[in-house]
């Protein structure tokens, strides 16, 4: 038994030293010089991606934390100028509570305060959509009705419902519409 247990260790003991030897090269100094040179500038490459790498998930990070923050703040221009317009609603509906009785100065009051809201969307690039009388468009208009009509030719839009707005071409609200389906004659 002794003896198979150093015949194995002599069989693993030359599958070592084969192994070894496979893997034994012989170079000249000028080669290994070369060898180690190249190995030098692998491992400088090697760090420079590395710190580049870095560099990069650091960007990224940065860029990310000021996008969060101008998506925080970008709208604070149009929230100053709506507080303006929520201080003149105020003012209005304390007026209406305490029972000031000329209605025709508290109407003309809302009427610019509607003015207002108008001019600070034109100034922002906020334009009515026009409906009413146009040919229906699913881009720029939501059908709610349907109605059959000798009057109005097929798919005019004959009633508008709620306005739709557009910044620039962009629809940011469809218009809410009533449209005319032509009624064919008999």
């Amino acid at each position: 038994m002794a003896n198979n247990k150093n015949h194995n260790n002599n069989i693993n003991e030359e599958e070592l030293k084969k192994e070894a030897d496979k893997e034994t090269v012989s170079l000249n100094k000028e080669e290994y010089e070369q060898l180690k040179a190249d190995a030098l500038k692998a491992k400088e490459h090697w760090d420079r991606f590395l710190r580049q790498q870095a560099d990069f998930e650091n960007i990224r990070k940065r860029l990310e934390r000021e996008k969060q923050e101008f998506q925080k703040f970008a709208h604070e221009d149009i929230v100053v100028e709506l507080l303006g317009i929520l201080d003149d609603l105020e003012r209005s509906v304390e007026a209406a509570e305490a029972g000031q009785e000329n209605f025709d100065a508290f109407l003309k009051g809302i009427e610019m305060i509607l003015a207002h809201l108008y001019e600070i969307l034109k100034h922002k690039g906020v334009t009515p959509i026009a409906a009413k009388g146009k040919k229906f468009n699913p881009h720029e208009h939501e059908a709610l009705m349907q109605t059959e009509t000798k009057d109005h030719d097929d798919e005019e839009v004959i009633e508008e419902l709620q306005k739709g707005y557009k910044i620039g071409d962009r629809v940011i609200r469809t218009a809410k519409v009533r449209v005319a389906k032509k009624l064919e004659d008999k």
